[in-house]
């Protein structure tokens, strides 16, 4: 041990005398860093936004509270702020937070159009992608990897010095073992020394921190394993590079690429937009049809309420979101397709992902920092939680003679204390329709 320790050491002044070494090296504590600060601002930008958000949303619901004084137009023209809080592990895998909302403001009109709406734009509006450390750490760590390794034999053979070494060396071990040993611990160091610094700023929970380094160095040693074993035997350090960037497209682009065009050729469902439409016609098509049509429908879902739907004018509020509710209800069957499809596109990305380490590795990491579809369902399957918890509340006012009062106001549901609660699993977002 102590021979291979001297090696060590003697390997470590031998590769700060290769110029191309210490300039990759540093490259890559740029490119780590750049992308932990990327992470970090972003984060930081979105916790803002919702802090923002917040204060405006209580002030813009009491003040359509004090300008109205019936209930149905205090539940018309009052907004409810949803969110999606980051994790403190967030700024290190973003995930799908730039592709899915985060934050809806709603009304207690028919919720299939406002959540879908969004949905129609976002891929429009959605960024080309944020260089984040998961990002460095997946798609461009093994490059740096096939850098630093594809030449490890091949430049020894080439010089003419490989014969020698191979025989003075105490053991072949202690030879590469050594050399290699000392590279990849400098790039696993410049890779991990801006996460656990972004790590101590977010507060990262320890346990999360423990699990990513876990990750990161079971991913960094498969690419150094595949780098050594291919470049053991060559003479040539070109055909090397070539052969191990042919893998690294292979994993990286080619298997994600045609495991997602699989999986969206196998898996069908419904669009954004469809639902959207079909919602909007119900409601619409509500104005022209005779209003006993519509209560009976909402009467089917909500029977309680059967004995207070009858309308002692042309216009009534509670007939009014009795018909957003049934808007929500024609949308329901498209809209749990549209769930269930989704699930089953992110199941069957799970199984495509074992093929590919990078999108694997992605996966774990942005599962552990809640970034990915699986917290967007989630976050969605909230919003509707909220929504029918709002519905609730103002049933009772608008279907009976019940005043609604600064008391009954205090009580209202409140989106900060349904998300204190724990989070479903993925399927009850889809076990759930309106």
């Amino acid at each position: 041990m102590t021979y291979f320790f001297a090696q060590l050491s003697r390997e470590w002044r031998f590769m700060l005398r290769q110029k191309y070494i210490l300039v990759l090296l540093a490259c890559t504590l740029l490119i780590s860093g750049f992308s932990v600060f990327s992470g970090l601002n972003e984060i930081a930008q979105q916790q803002q936004t919702i802090a923002r958000l917040k204060a405006a949303d209580t002030q813009d619901r009491a003040a359509a509270q004090a300008k109205h004084h019936d209930v149905g137009s205090i539940a018309y023209y009052s907004f409810h702020l949803t969110y999606s809080m980051p994790t403190d592990l967030a700024f290190a895998a973003l995930g799908e937070r730039d592709i899915f909302p985060w934050k809806h403001r709603i009304k207690v009109l028919a919720l299939e159009g406002q959540i879908y709406e969004s949905d129609t734009q976002n891929p429009e509006l959605a960024q080309g992608g944020k260089i984040d450390f998961v990002f460095v750490l997946s798609a461009l760590s093994p490059l740096l990897v096939i850098l630093l390794f594809h030449d490890l034999f091949a430049s020894e053979r080439t010089a003419g010095r490989h014969d020698l070494l191979v025989t003075t060396a105490k053991s072949p071990w202690a030879l590469w073992g050594a050399r290699s040993a000392t590279r990849f611990i400098c790039l696993l160091f410049c890779l991990m020394l801006p996460f656990y610094i972004g790590a101590w700023l977010s507060g990262t929970n320890l346990g999360h921190v423990v699990l990513v380094s876990l990750y990161s160095l079971i991913y960094l040693g498969f690419w150094t394993l595949i780098s050594l074993y291919w470049g053991k035997k060559a003479s040539s350090a070109p055909r090397v590079a070539s052969g191990l960037i042919g893998v690294w497209v292979l994993f990286a682009f080619i298997i994600p690429i045609l495991g997602d065009l699989a999986i969206n050729n196998s898996v069908h469902s419904p669009k954004g937009g469809d639902i959207l439409l079909t919602q909007r016609e119900a409601v619409n098509d509500a104005w022209d049809i005779p209003k006993k049509v519509t209560m009976d429908k909402f009467t089917n879902t909500y029977p309680e309420w059967k004995d207070h739907v009858a309308m002692q004018s042309m216009f009534e509020w509670k007939w009014y979101f009795a018909f957003q509710q049934v808007g929500d209800q024609s949308a329901a069957s498209l809209s749990q397709a549209y769930r269930e499809a989704a699930q089953k596109k992110y199941e069957l990305a799970g199984y495509a992902s074992l093929l590919s380490p990078p999108l694997l590795l992605q996966r774990l990491l942005t599962r552990l920092a809640d970034t990915d579809a699986v917290a967007a369902f989630q976050y969605e399957q909230q919003i509707r939680d909220f929504h029918q918890q709002l519905r609730l509340f103002y049933y009772p006012f608008l279907f009976t003679d019940k005043p609604l009062g600064a008391k009954q106001l205090a009580s209202m549901p409140s989106f900060e204390k349904l998300i204190q609660k724990p989070k479903a699993d993925i399927k009850s977002s889809t076990d759930t329709a309106q």
